[in-house]
């Protein structure tokens, strides 16, 4: 029966009159089928036998009897709905707390026993006197967080002014004074801000996509410029490799080509004495074979022509002077590194043009200034003086050096900057970290917070890195320049008129804001009274 049942569908077991699965199926003679009550009521109504569908009359009313086919075919699809009406609870849907096993889908909470029944479960509450008085509710989860545990009633209010959830009672006691509204008026209220939030993260979302953007650009960048700088690199090297290679080639042929000359010349030589050689052995074989002759006659007329025609050829006078080797290698290398300065030269050049790109205009900060120190109105141009000027100690001043630091910050990126140094015989420039000492006597260092190149006695260069650097420059820079990649962590100085590089801190650890630091020193009455001067920076790119 239940095969069969699969293989016919619901709508042919639907009473034409109400609709629904036949109860009591009866079959009249026209062969339509009709739930007993349903067709009896039919005829009773209209007083007439007549086929609802097919509208034949019967003479004479049909004695009807049930179709048990039919009938436990429509029991079977009766079954069928029932069992869906109690399938099993899916997500979302509150589950019967009764069921043991497989859980079935609840059709309502009760308040007072704080649970929830499928259509099964429930039957008791429909029919026990004293369940009946027990307050039934749509399907609820979590029944006793729902419930007031002070009335048993459930929180259908929210106190706006306690923030919590109240039932009935709740709200005509101690919250009665309270700004008080239904639930779903707060949560109306609730999901708007919800709805804000929601809009807030997809802002931020945007944002993160548009960040992860900027930086894979900016990674694309970095290995367009790292390609670059590796192709040019890879360029100058082997141009300089190949010049290298050639100066080498040439060296071994100007020695080769003095060598290859004497070597003609001793042969030269060698070929005419033996030639010679070959010359006094036949005539002393002449003279042998004449001095055993017994023809005095012969003897006498021979000997004075083979005596006359000896060599007279001066053997101290035949000498090869050797060619002079001295001083072709180091001349090579004269040569070699002629054009090696040249074109590192140019390199350092294009260095400098490179980094002035990132130029940025430098402002003296009066905040930051030793109280000894004279600044311009412009806040180009700080020098010392030996008065000190009546100004507040603030914790951005300095007490005891004498420095001043430009306005600006920076704590990511690349910037650069020059500083006329002219005429001075003194000074310290350099960056050094927001959160370095500014009070009392102060070490100079990296570690410290403090990145700087110092002039001192007037000739003496120093990269103050702890223990300092004393550098050898080749000449005295008129204008310094600074650069910085703080990422990078790298502080280098240039002589900018020289395009030549004084000296780089290296691997540099930056965590805070860097400012630019000047420090025109002490005047030393006058010996050192010219002013640091910040220079606008002239790029001819």
């Amino acid at each position: 029966m239940s095969s069969a049942a699969c293989l016919l569908s619901e709508d042919h077991f639907l009473c034409s009159i109400c609709l629904d699965v036949f109860t009591s199926p009866v079959t009249i003679p026209c062969g339509h089928n009709f739930c007993k009550n349903c067709i009896t009521e039919n005829w009773r109504i209209n007083r007439k036998g007549q086929c609802p569908m097919c509208k034949k009359f019967f003479d004479k009313m049909p004695e009807l009897h049930v179709n048990t086919f039919i009938s436990e075919m429509a029991s079977q699809f009766r079954q069928s709905a029932l069992k869906k009406a109690l399938e099993e609870a899916g997500l979302g849907e509150v589950p019967c707390d009764v069921c043991i096993g497989v859980r079935l889908k609840a059709s309502k909470s009760c308040l007072v026993c704080l649970a929830s029944y499928c259509e099964t479960h429930l039957e008791r509450h429909q029919t026990v006197a004293g369940l009946k008085r027990h307050t039934l509710i749509d399907p609820l989860d979590n029944l006793e967080d729902r419930v007031c545990t002070k009335h048993n009633k459930l929180m259908e209010l929210f106190c706006k002014t306690d923030q919590v959830c109240a039932c009935q009672f709740c709200a005509e006691s101690e919250h009665a004074t309270h700004d008080v509204v239904l639930l779903e008026e707060e949560s109306e209220g609730k999901k708007t801000e919800l709805g804000k939030t929601e809009e807030e993260f997809q802002q931020l979302i945007q944002q993160r996509h548009l960040k992860i953007q900027e930086l894979r650009h900016a990674a694309n960048l970095s290995k367009g410029a790292a390609d670059k700088e590796t192709a040019d690199g890879v360029q100058v090297l082997a141009a300089l490799t190949q010049f290298v290679e050639t100066g080498l080639s040439e060296l071994i042929e100007q020695i080769n080509k003095k060598q290859k000359n004497t070597a003609k010349q001793v042969g030269d030589f060698i070929g005419e004495l033996e030639q010679e050689i070959s010359e006094l052995m036949r005539r002393k074989a002449e003279l042998k074979q004449l001095s055993g002759s017994k023809d005095h006659l012969h003897l006498i007329q021979s000997f004075s022509s083979l005596n006359a025609s000896r060599p007279t050829k001066d053997l101290t006078n035949i000498s090869v002077p050797l060619p002079s080797y001295e001083g072709t290698v180091a001349r090579a290398v004269a040569s070699l590194k002629e054009t090696l300065d040249n074109r590192i030269e140019k390199l350092l050049e294009a260095e400098l043009k490179r980094v002035q790109r990132f130029a940025v205009d430098v402002v003296l900060d009066p905040d930051t200034a030793h109280p000894k120190l004279i600044l311009s109105d412009d806040g180009k141009q700080v020098s010392h003086s030996d008065e000190a000027k009546d100004l507040p100690d603030n914790p951005e001043r300095f007490s005891f050096c004498v420095i001043v630091l430009g306005k600006q910050s920076f704590s990511s990126g690349k910037f650069y900057y020059e500083v006329e140094v002219k005429d001075k015989t003194k000074w310290d420039i350099g960056v050094i970290s927001s959160s370095a000492s500014r009070k009392g006597e102060l070490t100079s260092s990296p570690e410290c917070g403090y990145w700087t190149l110092q002039l001192r006695n007037g000739n003496e260069y120093v990269a103050l890195a702890d223990p300092d650097v004393l550098l050898s420059l080749r000449s005295q820079p008129q204008k310094v320049g600074v650069f910085v990649d703080y990422e990078d962590g790298l502080v280098s100085f240039y002589d900018v008129e020289a395009a030549d590089i004084i000296y780089s801190f290296t691997g540099c650890s930056f965590t805070d804001k860097l400012h630019p630091s000047f420090s025109p020193c002490f005047n030393d009455g006058g010996d050192n009274s010219a002013p640091l001067r910040i220079a606008a920076v002239h790029n001819t790119d």
